[in-house]
């Protein structure tokens, strides 16, 4: 380093550490070949609060990713992510600390947390006073992980995308707030004055929001060094060929990489000085020189829904959503560079501004654009409501989607225990559209501009919730307690109806029902020719409220008629002054499923046409139902069908009612009925009516476990008919089974277990069976898996010819037609080589493969490489008058998609060699599922 670099690195380092609240001083050398991090660094740690310190506590985030058992590591497990737990040792990183001292030179006693790998507890020498500050040396080296993991960390071809690298000090406020890297983004740090000189290949350029000072070059490397004041933010950009461009505007820097393809830079530039100006105005002035977004700042937290299609096919044009990406991301980087609140604990407050003022943006600028875009003017998508309503409607549905799944959690839950769509998405949104919802009822101020104050006030300030309530308000003469304590702080939905209307001479009598036990206001609108004539807010309605207005020319009330309040249910918010129930909601047929149209009774149809088994062929049909894009309590279905091949009218009806109850470990309680006439085989059919009432469980302080336990109690009667050209006609009568279940499943991907018993009752026959599942990805990437079933006759007189109410060995007769078999009668052919693991959980077709006595068998399975496994059953089998039968196979099975898409093939068995004989091609067993919700489920589990 030559003499006017050191000089000036002094300078910065000096003109900081005067007036520095906190200071950080790093020296780090790359090896772009280890993926290795050499830095010497220097920490000076003001003691702000008025308690005396005898240690300090330091962020080492980079070590998070050290073990498969770190708090990082369980939480990709908890979504269902093996990406980390089966990577290489070398693709994840991990901190070596090689020093610890003070200012005197003496090492420090230091030590990880139990708990917490990714926090170091440092013991200080000397305690450290109120306002005194404590100097830290530390040398230490870091492993960079890959960054398919977060994002951040090394690429493929050799770049760096770093952020939560380097040792920070965590907060002390009167207690420490540490926490482990969770993948959240949400480090919590105090600002600090930071100098950081970084050594790298001279082929490297770095980007950063920090402020470029100087640079040495020698023959292969080149050093960088950067500066800044007031700061919180660790990202760091090392790449050959950086992807950056700078965009200097009236207001700052801004730094992006975020893309729209066929968009040229001069239109980027204008909309991003477009952006920089709204942010600029209702933020405040930005205290930095430049603000950096990266893709992956967009990429973990984009535009979801028709913004996510592919380029092709967006019905958007590229402008809007470069614009709205950008400002998005811009939104969300500017409030957490300069807004410091606890970013885990304190979250919503943050995450909501961001998406309160990206929907003022739109109104601003975009106040006609759809929600579905330019394909809402596309002949039949027109017909549709969703194509009738505004882009920021988006908002309430995501929300109102995790709500309407009594799956919705308090805003003031700490962010690393909300599922993942609450997180992402349902969260973010409530907190943007209440925001916006209390900026509506605040009529006697300017909310926004409030806000923009408060945020002005505040800049670069520690600050908490508590302040921003109280600065709020103070602000306005409204009572908008309710905001912060129900909204914010609790589950309780919003959901109001009119019900009654009285008129006299002069006047009207309104009455309005809370159906929550909240306290949260509501809009009500005065309607006359479907336009607003009047509005009002209407406050503290406990169970009911009676209000008296003058009579005038209204013909309609209607309650949120500006949908600005997210309200659970929004179909009993009309009330026509004269008429019936026709009147306040018109009945309305549509084709196809559609959001909710609250002005109708709306009922759906949809074309059916499927082939679903051999015998009936081609089935064509209607399906006639209510059920609309967000989940409804009450939902039925009709379904008419007829079968091309069996010349049969077939069919299936139901209705079923849920409550969902909240902070209660039960917490869904589902009953209903369901009936239908389909075929059994050729020329053969059944009807099958299925009352069923279900009770679920789960853990109401964890909604991230996915332990379930559910009660189920049903009565199936089952009623067969067979023609004359039936080929499979069963002794055994009609029948109808009582059958009580109780299933607890913790379907984790790397821990998995299920346990269910089950009981059936019928006229000639009664019987008890359990069955345990459990399956394990051990840390040396083998999967186990361990299946074992024990099944029992109470009683059993039916006829022991036919063996259909016995227990199965590999293939159920499932007489309770619960199985989603291909073909359900089929002896032979490909249909009849499907298997479903259910009762024996047997692949070979063995000469026992009933039991009208009892049955108990044990499945296994393990990996050999890959998604090649080895599996093995065995059990006793017994019947009536009969020893029991010792039984076994054996084989390898192609673990393609586990429960959806697997081949076995038979090895050995009590057959013998199975794989040696000529017909082999007919004993693979496979299993495959079709059906579309279950399929939806492997996608269902990463977010809820």
């Amino acid at each position: 380093m030559n003499k006017n670099l050191i000089i000036t690195t002094l300078l910065i380092v000096f003109g900081y550490s005067i007036a520095a609240q906190n200071a950080m001083d790093i020296n780090a050398s790359v090896d772009v070949e280890t993926k290795t991090i050499t830095i010497s660094q220097t920490i000076v740690y003001k003691n702000e609060s008025n308690t005396v310190l005898k240690e300090i506590y330091l962020n080492d985030w980079n070590h998070s990713y050290s073990s498969k058992s770190t708090p990082l590591a369980q939480r990709f497990e908890e979504e269902f992510s093996t990406k980390f737990h089966l990577a290489k040792n070398e693709q994840r990183g991990f901190t070596l600390i090689t020093a610890i001292r003070d200012n005197k030179n003496n090492s420090l006693e230091h030590n990880r947390l139990k708990n917490h790998v990714d926090v170091i507890k440092v013991v200080l020498k000397t305690p450290l006073q109120p306002n005194d500050s404590y100097t830290i040396h530390l040398n230490y080296q870091l492993l960079i992980p890959d960054a398919t993991f977060t994002g951040y960390g090394v690429s493929k071809t050799k770049d760096f995308d770093l952020k939560y690298w380097y040792i920070t000090p965590a907060v002390y406020n009167g207690e420490w707030q540490y926490y482990s890297n969770k993948n959240l983004d949400d480090l919590f740090i105090p600002k600090s004055d930071i100098t950081l000189s970084i050594t790298h290949p001279r082929n490297y350029k770095v980007t950063s929001e920090l402020d470029f000072n100087a640079t040495q070059t020698n023959n292969k490397t080149q050093t960088t060094i950067l500066s800044g004041k007031d700061r919180i933010d660790t990202y760091l950009s090392l790449h050959k060929f950086p992807p950056y461009t700078f965009v200097q505007t009236d207001d700052f820097i801004l730094i992006s990489n975020i893309k729209e393809k066929g968009l040229q830079d001069h239109a980027k530039a204008l909309l991003t000085d477009k952006i920089t100006r709204y942010l600029t105005k209702h933020l405040g002035e930005y205290p930095h020189k430049q603000l950096l977004v990266s893709s992956i700042d967009y990429q973990k937290n984009p535009l979801y829904g028709l913004n996510q299609l592919p380029a092709f096919f967006r019905p958007f044009p590229k402008d809007f959503q470069y614009e709205l990406k950008l400002v998005k991301t811009a939104l969300k980087k500017y409030i957490d560079n300069t807004l410091l609140l606890n970013p885990r604990k304190e979250h919503w407050l943050s995450e909501g501004l961001q998406i309160y003022y990206l929907i003022k943006y739109v109104e601003d600028n975009y106040p006609d654009v759809k929600l579905l875009g330019t394909l809402a003017d596309f002949w039949g998508i027109k017909s549709f409501h969703a194509s009738d309503l505004d882009f920021n409607f988006q908002y309430f549905l995501y929300s109102m989607e995790i709500a309407r799944k009594n799956l919705d959690q308090p805003l003031t839950t700490s962010k690393d225990s909300l599922t993942k769509f609450n997180a992402n998405i349902a969260g973010k949104y409530k907190a943007g559209i209440g925001l916006n919802y209390l900026d509506q009822f605040t009529d006697d101020i300017d909310l926004s501009q409030s806000i923009t104050s408060f945020l002005k006030n505040n800049q670069l300030q520690p600050v908490t919730i508590s302040d921003f309530e109280t600065f709020i308000t103070a602000e306005t003469s409204k009572d908008i307690d309710w905001f912060f304590t129900d909204y914010v702080n609790t589950r309780k939905k919003i959901d109001f109806k009119i019900k009654s209307i009285k008129t006299t001479e002069d006047s009207i009598k309104l009455t309005l029902k809370n159906k929550r036990d909240n306290s949260m206001p509501i809009s009500l609108f005065k309607l006359k020719n479907d336009s607003v004539i009047g509005k009002l807010w209407v406050e503290n309605i406990k169970d009911t409220k009676t209000i008296t207005l003058p009579k005038d020319s209204t013909e309609k009330f209607v309650l949120d008629h500006d949908n600005v309040i997210p309200e659970y249910n929004q179909r009993d918010n009309y009330k026509t002054l004269k008429g019936n129930f026709l009147n306040n909601k018109p009945l309305q047929f549509r084709l196809f499923k559609d959001i909710e149209d609250p002005n109708y009774n709306q009922v759906f149809f949809m074309p059916l046409v499927e082939f679903n088994n051999i015998y009936d062929g081609l089935t064509l049909g209607t399906k006639i139902y209510n059920k609309t894009i967000l989940r409804k309590r009450l939902n039925y279905r009709f379904s008419p069908q007829y079968a091309t091949k069996s010349r049969a009218l077939t069919g299936s009806t139901s209705i079923f009612y849920t409550h969902n109850i909240e902070n209660k470990n039960l917490f869904d309680i589902t009953y209903g009925i369901t009936a239908g006439y389909q075929s059994l085989g050729q020329d053969a059919f059944f009807t099958r009516i299925r009352p069923i009432i279900t009770f679920q469980f789960r853990d109401d302080s964890n909604f991230r476990s996915n332990k379930i336990d559910q009660i189920m109690a049903r009565y199936v009667s089952i009623d067969r008919e067979f023609g004359e050209n039936a080929i499979t006609v069963l002794d055994e009568p009609d029948y109808g089974v009582f059958n009580l279940r109780y299933t607890q499943s913790n379907p984790g991907i790397i821990n998995y277990s299920k346990f269910n018993t089950d009981l059936q009752i019928a006229d000639k026959f009664s019987k008890l069976s359990i069955n345990y599942e459990f399956r394990q990805l051990t840390k040396s990437n083998r999967n186990i898996n361990f299946r074992f079933f024990a099944g029992f006759f109470l009683e059993n007189n039916s006829d022991p010819s036919s063996n259909y109410f016995s227990f199965a060995l590999d293939r159920p007769t499932d007489y309770l037609f619960d199985l989603n078999y291909l073909g359900r009668s089929e002896a032979s052919g490909l249909f009849s080589q499907q298997i479903i693991i259910a009762e024996g959980g047997f692949k070979s077709q063995l000469e026992t493969p009933f039991a009208n006595q009892w049955m108990t068998t044990a499945n296994f399975s393990t990996s050999i490489w890959r998604y090649i496994q080895a599996y093995g059953d065995a059990g006793l089998v017994k019947n009536k008058y009969n020893s029991p039968k010792f039984v076994y196979d054996s084989g390898i099975r192609l673990n393609l998609v586990e429960d959806y898409f697997e081949i076995y093939f038979p090895v050995y068995s009590n057959l013998g060699w199975e794989i040696a004989e000529q017909n082999y091609d007919e004993r693979i067993r496979f299993m495959f599922t079709i059906d579309p919700q279950v399929l939806l489920g492997l996608f269902r589990r990463k977010w809820y």
